[in-house]
């Protein structure tokens, strides 16, 4: 997993990790998902990988778009 950067200083989110079609979130709850391809729809998997490198953006985004899209929950 890689750190979240979280330029503002205000997400959810505390590191992430991605690879083809996947993207897996851990929250600062310790919650952890998997979204896929199969799951969010690429277009969204895509998007989230840009927003988790910038560092920026990432809660927002899954909380507008693909809330409960997760494959599963890890932890």
């Amino acid at each position: 997993m890689q750190p979240y950067r979280d330029i503002d200083g205000d997400s959810g989110v505390a590191a992430f990790e991605s690879g083809p079609g996947f993207i897996r979130i851990q929250f600062e709850d310790g919650g952890l998902y998997l979204y896929t391809e199969a799951s969010a729809g690429p277009v969204h998997i895509a998007q989230m990988k840009v927003l988790a490198s910038r560092g920026d953006g990432l809660n927002a985004y899954i909380t507008r778009h693909v809330r409960k899209a997760y494959e599963r929950k890890e932890r």
